[in-house]
């Protein structure tokens, strides 16, 4: 019979995790690499797959759950629904359709063909097909080419991708209750589609609200700025803020989608011309601080200490969702440039740009993991192949860009 695990106590727990969590960050940020990988790592050291030193408590879900909470509406805050707008217009719909749905579809194929059960297979579709947009920033703005037309097409297909990823996962954890017979599925699925075209229409209203705002000039900026100065609270202006989106969340939360859905969306209404560019500085600054700075360390910390290696048994899983996962992405970009009338050089750059799928892609394994959706085995896979594609990306981009301007 094993012996019972020793626990340290919770905050003895949450020193060790952040500390290594910081420092493995550091590491891997002085490398020109995304902190996050460093973290995930600290938390493999520390968990099962090694020295199985610390566990995730519910405590430290908790708190894991926070941060996931704040890197949505960080990558929320980078978007604006006009960017979804205009990826939309034109030749950019073709892009965005191909490098979303080729990854999705080839996922799902590998799951079927592993005879996997039905949401397993559609949520590694799901996990292929998204694209994070806050990595693929950073790796174009240390690349320098952040302002160039294919830094901004990739940014345009990243937004469609994320925004489209996150209203299927509301409309997948809405089934996860059923039998999974088809019949269930395709009734509680036209429930969730109902639900979250709801939700969409009170989005839309509040975008067209702020829209007719925005045509009175600087009114609300004028008000928000009246408020505040009227608050004597400390950091109203954030307070105000995390309650609007929070509002969003709760309305999505009633909906039965996932509260990350209605956070993404409210963190997208708020833009530089509705509340001014030194509130949303603020608001960001404040919100990365309390992101980075401690919630997204331990939960990608977190998402080491599920990781287990040991729990990886079927090695060709894992290779086959690996290379569809490159295969597909840039596949799926090429051809959708190529279809929108760009050169060879200038698609394949596209396609490789939009193959790290990091933040977003670790967010949704770990919700459906924790919703019971994927084993641990799938959710190793899926952290390894986010991993992988978020390092390997820079390397190959900066190639593939010095071919195309050559």
């Amino acid at each position: 019979m094993a012996q019972p695990h020793f626990e340290l106590p919770f905050f003895t727990n949450l020193l060790i995790l952040l500390v290594a969590a910081r420092i493995f960050g550091e590491v891997f940020e002085r490398f020109k690499q995304p902190a996050m990988i460093g973290e995930i790592i600290a938390g493999m050291i520390l968990g099962p797959s090694l020295f199985n030193l610390i566990h995730r408590t519910e405590d430290i879900k908790v708190i894991s759950e926070l941060g996931i909470f704040l890197l949505v509406i960080i990558a929320g805050l980078e978007i604006n629904i006009d960017d979804i707008l205009r990826s939309l217009k034109g030749r950019n719909i073709i892009i965005s359709i191909m490098a979303f749905f080729l990854p999705i579809f080839g996922g799902m194929a590998v799951g079927y063909y592993f005879d996997l059960d039905l949401m397993t297979t559609v949520f590694i579709g799901l996990c292929v097909a998204i694209t994070a947009l806050p990595v693929s920033i950073r790796i174009l703005m240390d690349l320098g080419k952040i302002n160039s037309e294919v830094g901004q097409k990739i940014i345009s297909v990243a937004i469609f991708d994320d925004v489209l990823a996150l209203s299927i996962l509301g409309v997948l954890l809405n089934i996860k209750d059923t039998d999974r017979s088809v019949t269930d599925v395709l009734q509680a699925g036209s429930i969730s589609l109902l639900k979250l075209s709801v939700f969409i229409l009170l989005l839309t209203l509040a975008y067209l609200f702020i829209r007719r705002i925005l045509r009175r000039g600087d009114y609300l900026k004028e008000s928000l700025d009246k408020l505040v100065s009227v608050i004597r609270g400390k950091e109203p202006l954030f307070a105000l803020f995390f309650a609007f989106v929070l509002l969003f969340a709760t309305v999505t939360e009633n909906l039965g989608l996932h509260f990350i859905v209605g956070a993404f969306f409210a963190a997208m209404l708020i833009s530089e011309s509705l509340i001014g560019r030194e509130n949303l500085q603020a608001i960001e600054t404040t919100t990365s601080k309390m992101a980075m700075g401690f919630l997204a360390p331990i939960f990608f910390a977190g998402i080491g200490l599920e990781f287990n290696i040991s729990s990886i048994g079927n090695i060709s899983l894992l290779i086959a969702v690996i290379v569809v996962s490159y295969l597909s992405k840039i596949v799926g970009g090429y051809l959708g440039g190529t279809m929108a009338g760009l050169g060879g050089r200038v698609s394949l750059t596209l396609g490789i740009g939009l193959n790290a799928r990091g933040i977003m892609e670790l967010v949704i394994a770990n919700i459906a993991y924790r919703n019971g959706l994927i084993g641990t085995e799938v959710f190793s896979i899926l952290v390894i192949m986010g991993v992988l594609t978020t390092l390997t990306t820079p390397l190959l981009l900066k190639r593939a860009f010095a071919r195309m301007d050559a």
